[in-house]
């Protein structure tokens, strides 16, 4: 192994309406080593993603067929896990956007986009292509990050709708997990709860109670991840779940693995094989 870098980065001031965070992860594994499979759980996020090194590719949690992801991606949310295969040399330039902006930039029809992907070209035409090229002749990461910002500043220059009430409310939402009701967030977006059900699932993919459902159980797969040394019925009572039975429930909806099952896979993670981890 040569080359190991997981990192999350955030964005400059002018892009935090619109980004969470960019999470840059990168290896580079000795040809004689088969590098290992990543089981990718669902996630409360989506992402446009650059490969700028080989190609990712993924497959069904129940399937051996593998399928290559374009060089740079938009991933919906993503309710089922699947299994990622990364190449001997893999660098992914992962853009974390806040919950409603593909809906806002007008990119995708967002709820078509749920569990699925397409590929970045066909919505961003020969700026995307442009841009590419320029990743992938560059080494130095801070100059990648500073090109991509340009990219996403003057993509939101064109294309980016104003921000509504609802779209403060998802951020507010991400930032604090399950601490808010859906009334409160329908109310803050000046909106009845049924319209704020229903605009919600317009412009984030999921209804607001199954986005809250993936931020408790990402919330619960982290804390382990970081503090394996912490007992499943303390995560279970520190992420909000009624108790470890309902842990296990979402843990077998979103993994089909009872927690420790899952969390003897996740050790064998290419980022946990090298002791690192995300935050």
């Amino acid at each position: 192994m040569e080359q190991v870098l997981l990192t999350d980065i955030y964005p400059g001031v002018a892009l935090q309406e619109y980004v969470q965070k960019y999470q840059v992860i990168r290896f580079v594994f000795d040809t004689d080593v088969v590098p290992p499979v990543k089981f990718h759980t669902p996630r409360p996020e989506h992402t446009l993603t650059f490969y700028t090194r080989d190609a990712q590719r993924f497959s069904p949690i129940k399937s051996d067929h593998a399928i290559a992801y374009p060089h740079c991606v938009v991933n919906g949310i993503y309710t089922i896990p699947l299994k990622r295969y990364g190449g001997y040399d893999f660098l992914a330039i992962k853009v974390v956007l806040q919950p409603t902006t593909l809906s806002r930039l007008r990119i995708a029809e967002v709820k078509g986009l749920t569990d699925t992907f397409i590929d970045a070209r066909d919505c961003l035409g020969s700026e995307l292509s442009v841009l590419q090229e320029k990743l992938f002749r560059m080494n130095e990461l801070r100059s990648m990050l500073s090109t991509i910002e340009v990219f996403l500043l003057d993509l939101i220059k064109k294309r980016c709708k104003p921000a509504e009430p609802i779209d403060k409310a998802c951020i507010y939402l991400i930032r604090h997990e399950n601490r808010v009701s859906i009334d409160w967030l329908a109310d803050q977006s000046c909106l009845s709860v049924r319209q704020f059900i229903r605009r919600f699932e317009e412009q984030v993919g999921v209804s607001p109670k199954m986005f809250q459902k993936i931020l408790r159980f990402d919330r619960a797969y982290r804390l382990k991840n970081n503090h394996p040394e912490l007992d499943w019925l303390h995560i279970a009572l520190a992420c909000g779940y009624y108790d470890y039975q309902h842990l296990v429930k979402d843990f077998k909806e979103f993994t089909n693995l009872t927690p420790p099952a899952f969390y003897e896979v996740e050790k064998a993670s290419p980022e946990r094989t090298f002791a690192l981890h995300e935050g």
